[in-house]
């Protein structure tokens, strides 16, 4: 039994995230769709992260069983033939036996684009959220900084059933968090060991309550020694997230 690693890029506008629901579109049911198309038989593909509905991916992995020698660049192009353009699949490659790509994810990398001008470009408006309104920005570059390092982001998680009724912590390591201009965006930009439901979103939601004056520095730090979702910020919309990378 093979097991094989995938990279894939989507555009999520138009899906309900990557985790297979019933009656819904999704990343993983037309993957795993595509493969049953192929193999003649159902596969569970397993990703790295369960991104959020509209939330989108240019380097997301997956991993599932194989129990035949097609090469590799074969099933790349089968796959790459059925599913929707939409979804591509980048790479495709033999693991070790007992690889995962959730389990043995080591970081990720995501990116958030806020666009600040009154009118977002077509071209732009499924992958950066428009905020035209007054920002302090430099307020909110110091502040992105200070989610550096490993705390307890319970304050900047959705709930999230998998962690109702187990041991699993909300502890977190950020290596960066770095927020920056890019002609009318601002950029942000963390890595991470690992990130917990809308977690991502909430910081920037955060981030932008800093902007507009309603948390400073040491207000961002409290945060993360409370558990407590209703003190931070809210949820910033999905189009703006994108997972770029993971690391093994």
């Amino acid at each position: 039994m093979r097991q094989i690693k995938i990279t894939l890029a989507y555009d999520g506008t138009d899906y309900h995230g990557w985790q297979m629901q019933a009656g819904l579109a999704t990343i993983q049911g037309e993957v795993e769709g595509v493969l049953e198309a192929i193999l003649k038989k159902h596969v569970i593909v397993e990703a790295s992260g369960r991104t959020d509905a509209g939330v989108h991916a240019l380097g997301q992995t997956a991993s599932f069983p194989l129990d035949n020698r097609m090469p590799c660049h074969n099933l790349q192009r089968a796959m790459n033939h059925l599913l929707p353009k939409a979804i591509r699949i980048l790479q495709v490659e033999d693991a070790a036996p007992r690889f995962h790509a959730r389990f043995d994810a080591k970081t990720k990398l995501y990116q958030y684009r806020l666009y600040r001008e009154d009118v977002c470009p077509p071209s732009l408006c499924r992958y950066s959220a428009n905020y035209a309104y007054p920002l302090n920005e430099a307020a909110m570059v110091t502040a992105a900084a200070v989610f550096t390092g490993q705390h307890n982001f319970a304050s900047f998680a959705a709930k999230d059933a998998r962690y109702e009724k187990s041991d699993r912590t909300t502890i977190r390591r950020i290596f960066t968090s770095e927020l920056r201009r890019q002609g009318p965006e601002l950029i942000y930009t963390v890595r991470g060991d690992g990130f917990l439901k809308h977690m991502v979103r909430n910081i920037v939601g955060t981030l932008i309550e800093a902007g507009k004056g309603n948390f400073d520095d040491a207000g961002i730090a409290r945060l993360l020694e409370i558990p407590d979702r209703h003190a931070a910020g809210p949820t910033a919309l999905p189009e703006g997230l994108c997972l770029l990378e993971v690391t093994y």
